[in-house]
């Protein structure tokens, strides 16, 4: 995690200009601003982030609790963003903007997501167009979503064993992060 200290002057002056009067960044303006951005790249293929995405973002970021990101959270979030791009355009092989289900195979162990045959497939299914492509917003939705599932898995295997127990409620709390 960034801390506020860490920020240098350049990006907080981003971040006051973008968060407004009360300095934190909520789902819906984190939509916009990534979407702004994502707009006016021509190397990647996106059809936007979606409201479902920025909550997602928010939620792993969120260190205070309150449902919006802070400047050490948006700064914490922006380098893992830039980090998912560069993983991204590293792995669309082809230079499509877009990336094929190998491609994206590669990108999620890059992205250090070890994961059985079974679950790309499924992720592939979940996140891909119906030519099977996924594009960058998807892309980052699936390793977001990736993160916050085994931030929570860690978090609950205190023992480190690979394992957990849940009651009903547990994994009905889990399952709709």
């Amino acid at each position: 995690m960034v801390s506020e200290e860490e920020v240098d002057a350049g990006f907080r002056g981003l971040f006051t200009k973008l968060a407004g009067d009360d300095m934190e960044i909520s789902a819906v303006e984190l939509r916009n601003i990534f979407n702004k951005i994502v707009a006016k790249r021509t190397d990647i293929k996106t059809d936007g982030f979606s409201l479902d995405t920025a909550r997602i973002m928010v939620n792993l970021m969120d260190d205070s609790g309150n449902g919006k990101l802070g400047m050490g959270e948006f700064a914490t979030l922006w380098k893992k963003i830039q980090k998912y791009l560069s993983i991204y355009k590293n792995n669309d092989i082809d230079g499509s903007g877009c990336m094929s289900t190998p491609e994206m195979r590669m990108a999620l162990s890059k992205a250090g997501f070890s994961l059985n045959n079974t679950l790309h497939q499924v992720l592939a299914a979940r996140y891909g167009e119906a030519d099977m492509t996924i594009d960058f917003d998807n892309f980052v939705a699936c390793v977001m979503r990736l993160e916050m599932m085994f931030k929570v898995f860690k978090k609950i295997d205190i023992d480190d064993t690979g394992y957990i127990e849940l009651d009903f409620h547990q994994w009905l709390s889990f399952s709709m992060i």
